[in-house]
């Protein structure tokens, strides 16, 4: 029986099988017999490399921050996270100084993280928006048919616990909804490029 620790990009902490190429920290959300038990502790959400020389981790364990895991970067940027200034410092520099031109100012990281919780929960639900699909940069995230959808040049693909599972035309003049939150977006489209499940640069059996 797997873990309660995998994240879709809506935000959802979900039981799948597999670890995924990302892991992410939300603080404690587990009890004692690892069940989750509350959605965030706190927020500051990032997302960390997966193996750090010279650290090993009892996944879950008691009193310690529970371990989540994504896709890949795009879907933690999706589910609301970003990137943690430690162990994934040079992107975490990356994305704040693509950041902070929309601001006019320096910005640190008590700063976004208090932006990115406005606008990626409301009323403890995932916050969307309308948008035209043309406007959107790779890397996004949107919502079609109660599934979550990667916009990735002229294509959209489906996401799934294990790899992209379709993929579609992306059509250009239809509004949409957005998971990615805004401010992230914006941060897509100053130039940051999150890491893509290589399943989406391979050939997918499925309907186009």
């Amino acid at each position: 029986m797997p873990l309660q620790n995998r994240v879709t990009p809506f935000g959802d902490i979900v039981a799948l099988e597999g670890r995924g190429l990302v892991m992410g920290n939300r603080g404690i959300l587990h009890n004692d017999i690892r069940q989750i038990i509350r959605y965030s502790q706190v927020r500051r959400w990032i997302t960390c490399r997966v193996e750090v020389p010279g650290r090993r981790r009892q996944v879950m364990r008691p009193h310690s921050y529970t371990e989540l895991f994504f896709l890949d970067e795009a879907t933690a940027l999706s589910a609301g996270h970003r990137p943690c200034a430690e162990c994934r410092y040079i992107d975490y520099r990356r994305f704040r100084s693509l950041w902070e031109p929309r601001r006019g100012d320096p910005v640190s990281a008590e700063i976004i993280d208090m932006k990115l919780h406005a606008d990626r929960v409301c009323n403890s639900r995932k916050r969307t928006y309308r948008q035209r699909l043309s406007a959107l940069p790779d890397g996004t995230y949107i919502t079609l048919d109660r599934a979550a959808w990667l916009v990735q040049g002229n294509e959209l693909f489906a996401w799934s616990a294990s790899r992209y599972i379709d993929r579609r035309a992306r059509l250009r003049n239809s509004d949409v909804d957005v998971l990615t939150p805004r401010s992230t977006v914006a941060v897509l489209e100053a130039g940051y490029m999150p890491g893509i499940h290589p399943s989406a640069m391979i050939p997918i059996v499925g309907k186009r």
